[in-house]
């Protein structure tokens, strides 16, 4: 299952919201569609969905163009949009079977739906209207009806949005298994969980395409420094160490320091400092680039 965007713009009165993009995903990414606010995030995934058409450029599901077969793309998607739509004088399974019925699942569909009820943890809440839901549960209903039909592509926008950080978990490792056999798209504002869930970064800005990586190699660019987590036995000041040679920048992080520097010798420079005022060294830990420096480096650039 593929997803072939190609040239993509959408242009709202003056407004160019999306400028000119293209990129592909294929069966099994778990693809980080992220941007700031107004970016045109949310308005390439309702193109893709065929919410809203474009104003030039193309888009296709595994070969079906959105603009000549969208009952087929529609079919072949699974869509959570930002702003979770739901019926809220239906109770959640009647919501469910609601939904089931507009994709004609037949007999099926209860089993589907209270499998897809265990699986999104709602079965404290079945008892309830979906108007009477927490937005983290409304989210859960969401998810239950993206997934109801077993779509080949799901498009996923802020799907963690409102959850508490025990139902984050289990989402995001709802989306991990889910994500072996399918095609996601997934927008967030949460980079720890799109660094955690995606194999892939896309980031836009401004309606232009400005990075599309594997997420590691996208992280690894912009490794130029050495990252490392120390920690000392007993607590020392920022000040003094400040005075450790080739220190670049430094940060203090769950009672640890969070150090970079761009000299090979940075280490010895740690312990030798450490020696010097008598403070054992606990720990050296290299520390990655995090994916919200980086998003924050490319779109300040561009």
């Amino acid at each position: 299952m593929t997803v072939v965007v190609k040239n993509l713009t959408k242009i709202y009165g003056t407004q160019k919201a999306v400028d000119n993009i293209s990129f592909e995903v294929t069966k099994g990414e778990i693809v980080g569609f992220l941007g700031p606010n107004g970016a045109g995030k949310s308005t390439t995934m309702k193109i893709i969905s065929c919410y809203t058409f474009p104003s030039s450029g193309s888009v296709k599901i595994n070969g079906y163009d959105i603009l000549e077969h969208p009952l087929q793309v529609r079919s072949l998607i699974g869509y959570l949009p930002e702003q979770n739509p739901l019926y809220d004088d239906m109770y959640i399974r009647e919501y469910l079977h609601f939904i089931a019925r507009m994709h004609k699942m037949g007999k099926h569909a209860t089993s589907k739906i209270e499998q897809l009820i265990e699986l999104t943890g709602l079965v404290p809440e079945c008892h309830k209207k979906t108007g009477m839901l927490s937005k983290g549960f409304r989210q859960r209903v969401g998810l239950a009806q993206s997934l109801i039909h077993d779509p080949e592509v799901l498009l996923l926008d802020e799907p963690t949005s409102g959850l508490d950080p025990n139902q984050v978990i289990g989402i995001r490792n709802l989306i991990t298994e889910i994500g072996k056999t399918r095609t996601i798209i997934l927008s967030s504002h949460i980079m720890q969980e799109v660094q955690a869930m995606c194999n892939r970064i896309i980031i836009i800005n401004n309606g232009r395409l400005i990075a599309d990586e594997k997420t590691e190699l996208l992280l690894h660019k912009f490794q130029n420094k050495s990252r490392l987590r120390v920690e000392f036995k007993n607590p020392v000041t920022k000040a003094i160490l400040g005075s450790i040679p080739g220190l670049d920048t430094i940060e203090e992080k769950d009672g640890k320091w969070i150090m970079t520097s761009s000299d090979p010798e940075f280490r010895e420079h740690i312990f030798t400092f450490a020696v010097s005022i008598n403070n054992p060294v606990l720990e050296i830990i290299p520390e990655g680039e995090s994916l919200e420096k980086v998003f924050q480096q490319l779109t300040a650039n561009s």
